[in-house]
């Protein structure tokens, strides 16, 4: 009875079919991943050879000057404090700190804070981007004193007077250049020598007594105009030039100067004339006498 109802009686198990379904994958050639690091890698060598460009276009006081645009001021956790200053522990609404809706619960409020009144000491650039330092605005000041001093001492001398023309000062980035320059009817040199006349010996002196008590360094250039020498073995414009150069240092030591605080002494011929149109001009003849600014102030 029981193998009649039931045909399938004979006790086998059912049949299980597995199905394999194979999905060929499409997204190997037309995928867009390598198309975003193509562009990463475009958008890097952007910055890099514009990084090059602003290292060969620009100057070492413009780098300094990015690099402090770009290097922020954290701030003192401890003074400002954590959340804020307004109620609750939030931002206010005049707070210049504001980094969001929820600043006043931020770890840190911002990387560099705006004020309109800065405290402590301002250093770096000023507002024409040249370095300001005290010593260079004291060097600048005992310059100019030193020039005045000079001068009147020239003024009051009868001798001295008549060659008050042939002394001039110019600030220059070195320093103080005190120009000690002939013209066609006097000479502070014998032609041809390097024997200081003795009045321009006596000026010189005047200048050491004014430059003995500042503490700048000094440097010493000597100049001559293009005329040529018979035998420029025996002599010529370099060794005239830096005879000349020798010959003030020696004078200004007379007068009181240490050694300690020549810096230099050059010849540098007829190849920087004053007057670069006529290079025979007597005034190319002269000896410049420089106070450098001191060391790790402007102009160094």
């Amino acid at each position: 009875m029981a193998a009649a109802r039931a045909p399938h009686g004979n006790n086998q198990p059912p049949k299980i079919i597995v199905k394999k379904v194979y999905v060929e994958g499409h997204g190997g050639h037309h995928g867009g991943a390598w198309k975003v690091a193509y562009a990463d890698f475009v958008t890097a060598m952007m910055a890099f050879f514009l990084l090059l460009w602003l290292l060969g276009a620009t100057t070492e006081k413009q780098r300094k000057g990015i690099a402090d645009y770009f290097a922020p001021t954290l701030i003192d956790k401890k003074r400002v404090g954590i959340g804020g200053q307004g109620i609750g522990g939030g931002e206010s609404l005049t707070s210049k700190e504001k980094i969001g809706p929820k600043a006043g619960t931020s770890d840190l409020h911002a990387l560099a804070l705006v004020t309109d009144n800065p405290v402590g000491e301002m250093k770096g650039f000023g507002t024409k981007g040249s370095l300001r330092s005290t010593m260079a605005k004291e060097d600048a000041k005992r310059f100019a004193k030193m020039r005045q001093d000079v001068m009147e001492k020239i003024a009051q001398s009868r001798d001295l007077a008549k060659l008050a023309k042939h002394i001039r000062f110019t600030m220059t980035p070195d320093g103080m250049r005190i120009d000690l320059v002939d013209d066609a009817d006097y000479s502070m040199f014998a032609l041809g020598t390097t024997a200081l006349a003795t009045d321009a010996s006596s000026l010189i002196g005047l200048v050491a007594q004014g430059i003995k008590e500042t503490p700048n360094p000094i440097m010493i250039r000597g100049y001559t105009d293009s005329l040529p020498f018979g035998d420029p073995r025996a002599m010529n414009n370099w060794m005239l030039s830096s005879g000349r150069a020798e010959s003030t240092r020696r004078r200004l030591a007379l007068g009181g100067i240490p050694e300690a605080r020549f810096n230099r002494i050059e010849g540098v011929a007829d190849r920087e004339p004053m007057i670069a149109d006529n290079p025979q001009d007597p005034r190319n003849r002269r000896v410049a006498i420089t106070l450098l600014y001191r060391a790790g102030t402007f102009g160094q």
